[in-house]
């Protein structure tokens, strides 16, 4: 006859569970490994220390998860006093100059940067609507999402006071159609290589796309 095997015994408890009902007294003697150890502890004291590391556990993820929304209440209330600024500034000419400057302050980006093109001629001399290669307005209309990753040597970068410290960039399109080709570019940069990185989410970032894009459309014709 074959020798019984671990399996044929996790088998048979696992298709008779009346087993310990009629052999109750085994599970008081049952006697385990605890993980804390080589003490033999019983099958209530491991059953109790596994319900405790659960605990341990769901109380991290709780935490993260209280961390995030007041993470998340902070920036909602940038974005906010951001949008606020926005729609109480009466003169357009120095729109773009504020909205670089207010993502600076608020949202506590190290170099922003803002191009904008195709606006009206009164906006045409101003120091944001010049200096545009026709294969960075060409890229930005590629752009589809917020591009977010190290800077490859693109030429937008340059527009920042020290493009040798953008490490990490965020490139938005300004557009107000998905449609249409970009009129702009917004360009947020950090010495940090992980503050914009290629997995991070861009939803915010289209907001202030969709916010700034809509602001910007008072420069054009």
């Amino acid at each position: 006859m074959n020798p019984i095997t671990e399996d044929d015994i996790a088998n048979y408890l696992a298709n008779t569970p009346d087993f310990f009902e009629r052999h109750a007294q085994l599970l008081a003697q049952v006697q385990l490994t605890s993980p804390h150890g080589n003490r033999a502890v019983s099958l209530q004291e491991r059953q109790a220390e596994m319900l405790r590391e659960k605990i341990k556990a769901l109380e991290h993820r709780l935490m993260d998860m209280v961390r995030h929304g007041t993470e998340n209440v902070i920036t909602a209330d940038r974005l906010q006093r951001w949008t606020r600024g926005l729609l109480t500034t009466r003169e357009p000419r120095g729109l773009p100059w504020q909205i670089a400057a207010d993502l600076q302050t608020l949202f506590l980006v190290p170099q922003v940067a803002i191009k904008v093109w195709g606006v009206s001629l009164e906006y045409a001399n101003e120091g944001y609507a010049q200096g545009v290669a026709d294969d960075v307005r060409a890229l930005a209309t590629s752009l589809t999402t917020p591009y977010c990753g190290l800077n490859a040597g693109f030429d937008s970068v340059n527009w920042l006071s020290d493009a040798r410290a953008a490490v990490s960039v965020a490139m938005i399109p300004l557009r107000n159609d998905p449609e249409e080709p970009a009129f702009g570019l917004l360009i947020l940069a950090s010495p940090d290589a992980q503050r914009f990185h290629a997995d991070m989410g861009t939803d915010f970032l289209e907001r202030i796309a969709d916010l700034a894009s809509a602001a910007l459309s008072r420069l054009r014709p």
